[in-house]
């Protein structure tokens, strides 16, 4: 199959038209963050430092778990440290970046959007129809991994690192900034692996991966998982479970996915070759 004939386009005509997609893009983001910078308390008091309160969804949620198999294992009772500024523009700086990233989050839809707008005139014809499946599976997928660095890593983190302590000479009196960067590294590197089932589906049809590739290494993959899991939980097995678990599912559905478009590719190449 040919691709539709398109007037050829210099590299500054190139450099144009990228420019305005992430022109649109920003213009995007800046607008949402705007309607997050407004939303001062919800965005900080109910969303951001919730994991450091004991009434936390998931702190309830890994309890009743932990009472269900007759233990109190998992039951977090305390909390033992409190956040504080430093700086005198601290607040300020982190109450601006974090809107930023909020609207990052919620224009990633829209973001998507451009970058295949982007893309598209160098696909197939056929190629361009999957433009809605991409963005919403790549959105869906990139918001359950918001949701899974904001539930489950963001707070097994806080509640590991907020009662680790060296020694009881010690106050456990942290930078807000510092906490505040760990909850948007947990939400946003969860949200980004999330889209590990896209990514290879596109280094599938592009040839730099193969279904026996993916096999091959499944082994080293879920070792690396585990340590990923072992540095990012407390250490015990049941929270390093919970994390491990859906990043090999991903792994595995990955590996469907490759195998899939590896067939299609197959046929249409014995399509050509019988042509």
């Amino acid at each position: 199959m040919s691709k539709e004939p398109k007037k050829e386009m210099s590299f500054l005509d190139h450099l144009e038209v990228l420019r305005w997609h992430l022109i649109r893009s920003t213009v995007a983001i800046l607008i949402l963050g705007t309607v997050a910078f407004l939303f001062k308390s919800f965005i900080f008091d109910t969303v951001l430092l919730a994991p450091t309160k004991l009434d936390f969804y998931t702190y309830r949620v890994l309890c009743d778990i932990s009472k269900f198999f007759t233990s109190e294992g998992m039951c977090i009772d305390d909390l033992p440290f409190t956040l504080q500024s430093l700086g005198m523009s601290e607040q300020f700086s982190i109450h601006i970046w974090v809107s930023i990233t909020a609207g990052v989050i919620v224009a990633f839809p829209y973001i998507l959007w451009e970058v295949w707008k982007f893309i598209s005139p160098g696909l197939y014809k056929k190629e361009r129809r999957y433009a809605v499946g991409f963005i919403l599976t790549s959105s869906i997928l990139f918001f359950m991994g918001v949701l899974f660095g904001y539930y489950v890593i963001t707070p097994l983190s806080v509640n590991f690192l907020g009662n680790y302590q060296i020694s009881e000479s010690v106050e456990r009196n942290f930078k807000i900034g510092n906490y505040i960067g760990i909850v948007k590294t947990s939400v946003l590197a969860a949200g980004l692996f999330f889209e590990l089932p896209v990514i290879i589906f596109f280094l599938t049809k592009m040839g730099l991966v193969t279904p026996d590739f993916l096999k091959t290494y499944r082994k080293h993959a879920i070792v690396l998982v585990l340590i990923l899991a072992a540095v990012i939980t407390p250490p015990d097995v049941i929270s390093q479970i919970i994390v491990t678990i859906p990043i090999i599912i991903l792994y595995e559905i990955s590996i469907i996915i490759a195998k899939i478009v590896y067939k299609q590719q197959q046929k249409e190449m014995m399509g050509l070759k019988k042509t």
